[in-house]
């Protein structure tokens, strides 16, 4: 199924949207700020976005040229929608790297027709995107990984931060880094929780293979084959 990300602050609009995605078949995302929308993307890596030209915080243009300059969402089809219906408005908004381009007030068949040819056209990459690392293997698209030929089942906490350490091998992210992406600004949660949920990541992992999560004593995490501070960060309690 693939996921369709809405970025629109008009409620009304996205609600429609998200009604005839669905009827389509889509998985459908909504996020109305654009100030959020890209770590969104980076976390969900929707298969075409359907971003809105004016967005409170952050312009779809900008959102849009963040997209095209990061490696791993880049290739994701953007269908720009606006008011703006001037031609060199529409230039702008391609120029920044959209594929496609719509103008409201917009007919709602010919809208889910561009969705399609847009994910028709989408690279490989994007439909059938995964993450590799020594013998783990994430597949983005069936939300599954495996260690070597054998399946690990996670949870959607545990996917997500084992994805984020993923995407970027070798990099320590802090705590508060790992918070404000997998749980989100909005959901208040201790730091601690991080501790938990890798422990949990660990012991599914480390059934069938060595243990390349690395900890980084008062620091935070990373996924690597160079050894760490130990299996244990700082105050957590063993389960």
């Amino acid at each position: 199924m693939a996921l369709v990300m809405v970025i629109e602050d008009e409620e009304a609009l996205a609600l429609l949207l998200k009604y005839n995605l669905e009827k389509e078949g889509y998985e459908v995302l909504w996020e109305s700020r654009g100030s959020k929308a890209l770590a969104e993307i980076e976390k969900n890596c929707p298969s075409v976005i359907l971003l809105d030209w004016m967005l409170p915080e952050m312009s779809g243009v900008e959102i849009c040229r963040l997209i095209r300059s990061k490696p791993d969402i880049k290739n994701i089809p953007v269908i720009m929608l606006t008011a703006k219906g001037e031609e060199e408005d529409k230039v702008k908004g391609l120029s920044a790297g959209a594929d496609d381009y719509v103008t409201k007030p917009f007919s709602v068949p010919e809208l889910m027709a561009r969705v399609k040819t847009n994910l028709r056209r989408a690279p490989e990459l994007v439909q059938h995107k995964e993450f590799v690392f020594e013998d783990i293997r994430m597949d983005l698209v069936e939300k599954k990984v495996f260690r070597g030929e054998n399946y690990i089942h996670l949870g959607p906490t545990e996917f997500r931060l084992l994805r984020m350490l993923m995407e970027t091998p070798g990099r320590v992210f802090s705590r508060e880094t790992l918070l404000k992406t997998v749980w989100g600004d909005n959901i208040y949660v201790e730091s601690r929780t991080v501790d938990v949920h890798i422990r949990r990541l660990r012991k599914s992992l480390n059934q069938y293979g060595p243990d390349y999560i690395r900890t980084v004593r008062a620091t935070g995490y990373s996924i690597d084959t160079a050894p760490g501070d130990g299996g244990e960060e700082e105050g957590e309690t063993p389960e």
